[in-house]
């Protein structure tokens, strides 16, 4: 099986309305910028999107909310985008909000081939509601369910024609998690190797989980919140 494709347009032909879409990432830090452009320029529209966030105005997940692409969200924190919140409170947009943790463990059951989990965040909140709650041990714990996703699209540092992807620093948090948990894996790399060419000990998420995987280019590598320290 060939899994190495020209570019983004390609790895996301077959992406169509009203699908279920992962997105990698954490803020601005590894997201799939290539593949993000390129439904931006495909127009598909409807979409649920699964993500940590929901980008910033002018970047990544933000510029699918401008051209009214995503009809539900799916995400832990949604704080620095103020298109997502016009599009929230006048009803435009369904928001479902999430535990952090909640979220990477659905993405993680879904790789696992796990139906469900039981965890104890959002228990007593506003999270519970309309959830099964079974008791273990004295302690209450929800019942969530793993995330069915279509496709799940990840931005890697380095990859094989494999398949075999390399996570750097932060990039690390959502991908492999979400790499694991689609039914079509896209991976974008900024540098795609022959097979053989990694370290075996030093690979984040094996072949098997990708499906298509392609070299990116122009990665403008944003900071979502800038901080320093004074000399």
């Amino acid at each position: 099986m060939n899994k190495v494709v020209a570019n983004a347009a390609d790895a996301i032909r077959d992406i169509q309305d009203g699908m279920v879409l992962m997105l990698g990432g954490f803020g601005l830090c590894g997201i799939p910028e290539n593949c993000i452009s390129a439904l931006v320029e495909k127009g598909v529209k409807e979409l649920t999107c699964i993500s940590n966030n929901a980008g910033v105005d002018d970047f990544g997940i933000g510029l699918m909310l401008q051209k009214k692409q995503v009809r539900k969200m799916i995400s832990s924190y949604v704080g620095e985008n103020a298109e997502f919140e016009r599009q929230l409170l006048s009803g435009e947009l369904e928001v479902e909000l999430i535990p952090q943790g909640t979220l990477a463990t659905r993405c993680m059951a879904a790789g696992y081939g796990m139906p469900a989990i039981f965890t104890p965040a959002g228990v007593g909140t506003e999270v519970a509601i309309g959830k099964e709650v079974r008791n273990f041990n004295g302690k209450d714990y929800l019942m969530e369910y793993a995330f069915e996703a279509d496709f799940a699209i990840v931005k890697a540092w380095k990859g094989d024609t494999h398949g075999n992807l390399i996570f750097k620093d932060t990039a690390r948090n959502f991908n492999p998690l979400m790499a694991m948990a689609g039914k079509i894996t896209i991976a974008e790399v900024e540098e795609l190797v022959e097979a053989g060419s990694l370290d075996p000990n030093q690979i984040h998420t094996p072949g098997i989980y990708v499906h298509r995987i392609f070299q990116g280019k122009d990665y403008q590598k944003r900071i979502e919140q800038r901080t320093v320290r004074k000399n």
